[in-house]
């Protein structure tokens, strides 16, 4: 099986006084946290200022929807990033979540102006997981939801 660390390549910097909103699960929060701190780190580094990142923290993935739709219809900010980790169990709750954030954020993208990134992660298992965060042998995906994002906001459509 290859190794893939990083399909996106691109180095787009931040507008100037870009404004991002980051919606952030907290269940499976060992997982979730390491996404936004990488996320914030890749966003800063690029040329947004810190203060102009704002995180919302909530219970699961699925109120990200909820959430990214509220923000969305705020038209305060620039883009807003989807965070969250969805990792299969024993049910088909997994195939539920992560289904219906999947829908929901596309819905919220076509329904408005502001882009929300979808920045979930669906895995089978913890390590499948954390192979996609900060020192994961797939990449870090946080950093790719930040590059997807300010890339997304510099086109002109």
């Amino acid at each position: 099986m290859s190794v893939i660390k990083n399909n996106l390549k691109s180095k787009v910097k931040a507008k100037k006084g870009v404004k991002i909103a980051i919606a952030v699960s907290r269940y499976n929060y060992e997982i979730t946290s390491a996404l936004l701190e990488s996320c914030k780190h890749e966003l800063v580094g690029r040329g947004v200022l810190a203060q102009n990142i704002d995180v919302i923290k909530v219970p699961g993935a699925f109120e990200l929807i909820y959430t990214c739709k509220g923000l969305a219809c705020l038209n305060k900010y620039d883009a807003i990033i989807a965070l969250g980790a969805v990792i299969r169990g024993e049910t088909p709750h997994f195939d539920f979540i992560a289904f219906a954030v999947t829908q929901g954020i596309m819905e919220i993208n076509l329904e408005n102006k502001v882009p929300v990134i979808f920045g979930l992660l669906t895995t089978n298992n913890l390590r499948q997981a954390k192979a996609r965060i900060k020192g994961g042998k797939r990449g870090d995906k946080g950093v790719e939801a930040a590059s997807a994002t300010l890339e997304i906001i510099n086109l002109k459509i």
